[in-house]
């Protein structure tokens, strides 16, 4: 009888694991009291924020899964140099989103201002938008960080217009809500970098693009659905190579602005120029379908088998183009594909079951695939880095050739890279030792 109660045990463990499913199980959820940390104006060193990183708790019923954080990374945010007058801060939010989406078959739900999704590290989503558009009657831009209103024909796409006032890990706050309008990844990681603001302040991201690997789930829409990174399977069956999703958008073929993509005319906006360029505004864009099953939808995304979706899911993918810059529409939008439910909630008014990772389930879905060192050879710096999420603090160590401990790092839970400054060390071969069930090392060499 006994026997017969384990085996009854261990047959019903992989169902309560299904059940939970990744909408409750893949949060970045915060076990060690990691803080966020913030880079201010004039300082390269990081300050060490009061305030819990990551995700707080995880909560789920039947239909619904809380998600309690204060919207703070655990990579450094900051700082802003646009003159955002903001610091990343407590957003003391609890996040209700759908475990049972499903598809919008009536009229698609516009994206809108303000959170539209949250990452997995409690972090929140935008749109393409700022609040600013132009206005005819003036001749200007305004709404927004600009204050007055525009006429919210011609919409500014911030990822273009606000890139100067993105910290290194292309994210800023409105008003304390950090957030991302894109791929959560640091502009230095681009294969072609636009913004040098990693040289002065340095910080990573959520994750590493990997052209190699399917992209990790990196946080989940307003409507239920996931969201993935740039990286996926080339066909919706998941077979095939791994290949980047396109956006099915592209850039209008135009020099004024007085017509829509449709044809309708409208009110006018700036000519294209300079100052305006093409991609400036959202409205510069057009949808063309495509049969290409690496190619997304009008909402940037597609049904598809993904590894925590076997049986298939419709999901969003954070797009970029060739060089790993941002590709609009950028994660989601500018419709939603499912019935929008997720909202900030208040209070959690429901039974609900309070989910605590187990250390074998974190060991299981690291997603680390490779350990990354370079240079290689070094003179001063040694930089390692995770690809994938990194869903705990893990402990880098260098080794001299002997085995013996040299220096010690952390790369903390949500973020992907660590450092050894090694100037005053001796030139000879080294080794850098990832610790974990998995320990392993990678040899570089030091010279001058």
């Amino acid at each position: 009888m006994k026997n017969a109660l384990i085996l009854l045990t261990i047959a019903l463990l992989p169902l309560q694991l299904q059940a939970q499913g990744p909408e409750v199980t893949n949060w970045l959820i915060n076990t060690n009291g990691l803080t966020a940390r913030h880079y201010v104006n004039g300082n390269s060193t990081a300050i060490i924020d009061a305030d819990s990183a990551n995700v707080q708790q995880v909560y789920y019923s039947a239909n619904w899964v809380y998600v309690r954080t204060k919207g703070l990374p655990g990579y450094v945010t900051g700082p802003f140099l646009d003159g955002n007058p903001s610091l990343a801060s407590n957003q003391n939010a609890i996040f209700k989103i759908s475990r049972n989406p499903v598809q919008n078959t009536g009229t698609p739900t516009n994206t809108t201002g303000g959170n539209i999704g949250i990452f997995i590290n409690g972090v929140a989503l935008f749109d393409y938008r700022d609040g600013v558009s132009w206005r005819n009657a003036t001749n200007s831009l305004a709404g927004g960080p600009l204050g007055g209103m525009g006429d919210n024909v011609w919409n500014r796409d911030a990822v273009v217009a606000e890139r100067n006032g993105f910290d290194c890990s292309k994210g800023h706050p409105a008003m304390g809500n950090y957030h991302h309008h894109q791929n959560p990844s640091a502009f230095k990681l681009d294969l072609n970098v636009v913004s040098t603001i990693c040289t002065l302040y340095d910080a990573d991201g959520l994750y590493t693009i990997d052209s190699t690997t399917h992209s990790p789930l990196i946080g989940y829409a307003y409507d239920g659905f996931p969201i993935y990174g740039a990286y996926a399977y080339q066909n919706t069956n998941g077979t095939g190579p791994i290949v980047r999703m396109r956006s099915s958008y592209y850039l209008r073929n135009i020099t004024t602005r007085t017509t829509y993509s449709n044809g309708n005319t409208v009110t006018p906006g700036p000519a294209v120029s300079a100052t305006y360029p093409l991609g400036y505004f959202r409205e510069d864009y057009e949808y063309t379908s495509s049969a290409n099953p690496d190619q997304l939808d009008e909402h940037n995304g597609r049904f598809c088998v993904t590894p925590e979706y076997p049986a298939g899911t419709y999901a969003y993918f954070c797009t970029v183009d060739s060089n790993w810059n941002s590709a609009y529409p950028y994660a989601v939008g500018p419709t939603f594909y499912g019935t929008k439910t997720a909202l900030k909630v208040n209070s959690i008014t429901e039974p609900v079951t309070l989910y605590t990772p187990s250390t074998s389930s974190i060991n299981e879905n690291t997603g680390i695939e490779n350990l990354l060192v370079y240079p290689n050879p070094t003179s001063d710096l040694i930089a390692v880095q995770l690809t994938g999420i990194n869903p705990i603090d893990r402990k880098i160590t260098l080794l001299d050739a002997q085995g013996r401990k040299i220096l010690e790092q952390y790369i903390y839970q949500g973020s992907t890279i660590g450092y050894f400054d090694i100037s005053t060390l001796y030139n000879g071969t080294y080794f850098i030792r990832l610790e974990g069930e998995d320990a392993r090392a990678t040899q570089v060499v030091i010279q001058r």
